[in-house]
């Protein structure tokens, strides 16, 4: 369940909300706009990279969103792509944000990894955006680098100068989601927090809250969340 507490731009109306990293990003994604929609709100869910075509609530033109709304779902909406996914909705939906009391954006790709380092073109952060969260899955730990973090085989950050071999400790994945050239890409002036998806058990648990009290110490809020088999998008 989430926690509003934790993430208080839940209950606000008037955010659009960012999703980069990895390790159950669209899981996450999906939560939020269940909770949201669930207190009424007209809540949309975007893309601007690439996103599963989901069998309910995809809207493909204005009738079909609105009707949605009116029935108190939230709305995924996107332009059609190959192999069953969507892409950064047409500009006539994408309008529609302005009528949304929230809206959530998967805006970054990490090919199933639980973590990730963006490439030169990543994030795809809509300028509207004032809210990033960096995801992270805590299912990582204590794997080797090159198997758990999306890029770090091609890119080789030097702020975590570690070989693609090592094993990715709390203090590494910690840099990860701190540094301006990982989680903090592009993000600016807007409110960030880092996610740490998959505390899954007592001991992934207290190592995420390792991790959340290193990124508190840099004054970034960080949130612990777990979702059951049959929440996971």
């Amino acid at each position: 369940m989430l926690n509003e507490k934790e993430l208080p731009f839940l209950a606000e109306k008037g955010h659009i909300v960012s999703l980069v990293g990895g390790g159950g990003k669209t899981t996450l994604l999906y939560a939020m706009a269940d909770h949201c929609a669930r207190k009424g709100w007209r809540v949309l869910v975007i893309t601007t990279t690439h996103i599963r075509q989901p069998a309910a609530c995809y809207a493909p033109d204005k009738a079909a969103l609105s009707a949605l709304w009116q029935t108190g779902h939230y709305v995924v909406i996107g332009t059609p792509a190959e192999n069953g996914k969507l892409t950064l909705p047409p500009p006539q939906l994408l309008r529609r944000m302005a009528q949304a009391d929230a809206v959530f954006v998967e805006a970054d790709g990490a090919k199933h990894y639980p973590c990730k380092l963006p490439a030169a073109h990543e994030p795809v952060l809509l300028p509207q955006s004032d809210i990033v969260l960096a995801v992270a899955g805590l299912s990582a730990l204590g794997k080797p680098l090159r198997e758990v973090c999306f890029r770090y085989d091609t890119i080789r950050p030097q702020f975590l100068a570690v070989a693609p071999d090592a094993p990715l400790t709390p203090p590494m994945l910690a840099q990860l989601l701190a540094s301006t050239q990982g989680g903090r890409k592009a993000v600016g002036d807007r409110q960030f927090y880092a996610v740490l998806n998959q505390a899954d058990t007592p001991e992934l648990q207290q190592q995420g809250i390792q991790i959340q009290q290193l990124l508190r110490q840099q004054d970034i809020p960080c949130v612990l969340t777990h979702f059951k088999e049959e929440e996971r998008a």
